[in-house]
């Protein structure tokens, strides 16, 4: 039986003011319905703003070092055993920490109302940065109900 393939970690080109591959991944998600255009000025507005707020910083810095504090470590996942269904703490490997934090900010970003959407990311951006936030609450709560799950870990095989 054939194994899933994406294309996505092989065609994935760099965001073309940066370099990053991973900006270029935060873009992609960040679009909707094909618009990529849409999905870049929202992202380099996002930055543009992140560069007034934070002179002293580079604000693809800002971005990694942002990204890198919403990934988890470790999440629960349902194992069921015999009749029960068991929350079983298991690591969590590096592209789907990596695809966590992306989806967490934008989740953050896209709650608040009422503002432009590069506002809204910037404002994110800057509070994982600082370790606060929305998104950062988020991947508080998976490694709280991880920890609060640890008697279950010898079922995770």
């Amino acid at each position: 039986m054939a194994r899933k393939f994406t294309a996505s970690k092989t065609h994935l080109r760099p965001d073309p003011r940066y370099g990053s591959k991973l900006a270029g991944k935060f873009i992609n998600c960040v679009m909707h319905n094909g618009k990529k255009s849409v999905a870049q000025r929202i992202f380099y507005d996002a930055m543009e703003l992140i560069q007034k707020r934070l002179p002293n910083e580079q604000p693809i810095d800002v971005f990694t070092r942002a990204v890198e504090n919403v990934k988890p470590v470790i999440e629960v996942r349902s194992k069921r055993v015999g009749g029960a269904t068991y929350q079983v703490p298991m690591q969590v490997n590096k592209t789907r920490q990596q695809t966590l934090a992306i989806r967490w900010i934008l989740m953050a970003a896209r709650e608040k109302k009422g503002r432009p959407m590069s506002i809204k990311l910037a404002d994110e951006l800057v509070a994982a940065f600082n370790r606060e936030g929305a998104a950062i609450t988020r991947r508080e709560n998976v490694h709280r109900m991880a920890d609060a799950n640890k008697a279950f870990a010898h079922f995770a095989w």
